[in-house]
C-alpha cells in the first residue's frame, strides 16, 4: 500500500495538527506541499494514498489575487476524479465545493471561535458522529461558506453556517470547521491572524482560554474521527 500523505499546506501554523498524529500512528509519512514555494503544474495529484488540502485566510475563487488558486483546483478535480480519497479542511473544502460545482461566497458574518456542531441523520451513521455537539465543541474560523455541491451529503453544520461539514461518495470529506486543531499550539493562530481577529471584535483572551479548555476534548474526539474516516476509504472496496 502507499503510504504517502501529501498535506497541502497554505500557512504554516494551520497543519495537520491532531491528525498528523493519527497518520503517524498507522506508518504513514507525510510530505507537505507549500502553497507559494511549490511547483503546483509538474505535481502528481494522485501519485498520494491520501490529499489533505488545509486552511488559509483567502477566498477560494480569488483567482485574479492569487494565481495558486486555479492550478490548484484542477489538482483537486483530478485527484476527485480518480476516486482517491481527499480531505479538504476551511479553505480546503471550500477548493473540494468550488470543484464540484457548488457556489463558494462571503458568509453572513465571520465564525471564529468555538461551538458544537449540529449532525444531520447521515452525520451520525458516518465517523463524523464523534464531532457531534453532545461530544464536544469545535473551533471556527471562516468569513466564506458554500452550497452543498451536487451530489453531496452534507454531515454537519452551525446556526451560523449550514455546511460545515459534507461527503462526496465515499473518498472525499469537506469540513469548513477546524476539528484538527492542537490546543498546544494555539497561539501561531492568535498571532498570524491577528488583524482578522480584531477585525471580527473577537476577545483574544476568552478564544485563548476557551481553546486551552475545550480543545483537548477536541483533539480526542477528531482523532477517533480521522482514524475511522481512514479506515473506511482504504477498505477494499467489495466485487
Amino acid at each position: 500500500m502507499n503510504r504517502e500523505v501529501l498535506a497541502v499546506r497554505h500557512v504554516y501554523f494551520e497543519d495537520l495538527g491532531s491528525f498528523e498524529r493519527v497518520l503517524g500512528e498507522r506508518g504513514r509519512l507525510v510530505r507537505y506541499l507549500d502553497i507559494g514555494f511549490a511547483r503546483l503544474h509538474a505535481l502528481n495529484p494522485v501519485s498520494a494514498s491520501l490529499m489533505v488540502i488545509l486552511g488559509g485566510p483567502i477566498n477560494a475563487c480569488d483567482d485574479a489575487r492569487y494565481p495558486t488558486l486555479g492550478p490548484l483546483a484542477a489538482l483537486i478535480e483530478k485527484r476527485i476524479a480518480a476516486g482517491l480519497p481527499t480531505l479538504g479542511i476551511c479553505l480546503g473544502a471550500q477548493l473540494i465545493a468550488r470543484v464540484l460545482g457548488a457556489r463558494v461566497y462571503a458568509a453572513p458574518q465571520a465564525e471564529i471561535g468555538w461551538s458544537p456542531l449540529t449532525l444531520t441523520d447521515a452525520g451520525r451513521a458516518s465517523p463524523a458522529r464523534h464531532l457531534d455537539g453532545e461530544a464536544t465543541s469545535m473551533l471556527h474560523w471562516h468569513g466564506d461558506t458554500f452550497d452543498l455541491p451536487q451530489g453531496a451529503t452534507r454531515l454537519a453544520s452551525t446556526s451560523v453556517c449550514e455546511n460545515q461539514a459534507f461527503a462526496w461518495g465515499k473518498h472525499v470529506l469537506a469540513l469548513q470547521c477546524h476539528p484538527e486543531v492542537r490546543a498546544d499550539r494555539f497561539e501561531p493562530w492568535l498571532i498570524g491572524h491577528a488583524a482578522e481577529i480584531a477585525h471580527a471584535g473577537v476577545d483574544i483572551n476568552a478564544l485563548r482560554a476557551d481553546t486551552a479548555r475545550l480543545g483537548p476534548r477536541l483533539e480526542e474526539q477528531a482523532s477517533r474521527m480521522f482514524g475511522e474516516w481512514l479506515d473506511a476509504v482504504d477498505a477494499p472496496a467489495h466485487s
